[in-house]
């Protein structure tokens, strides 16, 4: 079944949780909707995993479109969430706007998804008018980086935890039909989900959210830059990547590769005739 605003918020009410995988591309896009994951998210995650950057602030509008066609293209049944970049929305609500309408039109995302709380609800609030679903991400926010001082868990003293739960209310306030919480201790993400009627998803938030949120390649052991805390492998995808690149490193020089079922057949007479001519 395809899913939808609705059959997520459904999932929410239901105590049914939600799974969301990030994905770049249409090959992997294909892979994990044919997994039944409910969501993918194009994130601008991209920028380290795809693009090799040390963050995600280098990012374009045009990385994310592109990334976001290619997803789409490959998923059938999967929300396609797309990830704003850093600037798009931050300028005015504007901005915002026309850069959400062109992950929606150019991208052909269902969503989009926009870090911050308080401070960007006026262009939550612009861009749901607009007919385009915004879901919120509160507490680590990755294009935060360099105010937060790098990658940190937030929300661990009073004043911080208030922020955050003051935060996840405004979003919904706002329009937001979902809002991600990253970065949080497991209990202040437990309560945030308890009184928010929008559904969390948790990524380093623990299990009390409506949903889990990870990047493919850190849970396929892709991606060895960076493991943060909450991360788990669940396959050594990457370690069994290199092992076949190096089998097709040996078996190529050693001319095992190609063998005779890998090649096409000519007639004999056909290559007499040719060695004829030109040897």
């Amino acid at each position: 079944m395809k899913s939808t605003v609705l059959t997520l918020q459904k999932q929410k009410e239901e105590g049914n949780k939600i799974t969301m995988l990030t994905a770049y591309d249409y090959s992997v896009a294909k892979l994990i909707d044919a997994a039944g994951i409910d969501v993918i998210l194009v994130g601008d995650s991209l920028g380290m995993t795809m693009l090799g950057y040390e963050d995600t602030l280098p990012v374009t509008m045009e990385d994310m479109i592109h990334h976001t066609a290619c997803v789409s293209r490959g998923a059938k049944d999967a929300f396609v969430i797309a990830d704003m970049p850093f600037m798009s929305y931050q300028t005015s609500v504007r901005d915002a706007v026309y850069n959400a309408g062109r992950l929606i039109k150019e991208g052909h995302a269902h969503a989009i998804k926009l870090e911050g709380g308080a401070s960007v609800c006026e262009q939550i609030k612009a861009i749901t008018e607009a007919s385009i679903p915004v879901c919120a991400h509160i507490g680590l926010t990755p294009q935060s980086t360099n105010a937060f001082g790098g990658f940190k868990v937030q929300g661990k003293n009073m004043q911080r935890a208030k922020q955050i739960v003051e935060d996840a209310l405004s979003v919904q306030e706002a329009g937001a039909f979902m809002v991600t919480l990253e970065c949080i201790p497991e209990k202040l993400a437990s309560l945030i989900t308890d009184i928010l009627d929008i559904p969390t998803i948790g990524i380093g938030a623990g299990n009390g959210c409506d949903g889990q949120v990870l990047v493919y390649h850190d849970m396929l052991g892709m991606f060895t830059d960076l493991k943060p805390k909450f991360v788990k492998h669940f396959g050594n995808i990457g370690e069994e990547m290199t092992k076949a690149f190096v089998s097709y490193r040996d078996e190529v020089k050693s001319k095992a590769y190609p063998a005779t079922e890998h090649t096409f057949k000519i007639e004999d007479e056909i290559m007499e005739e040719l060695y004829k001519e030109y040897r």
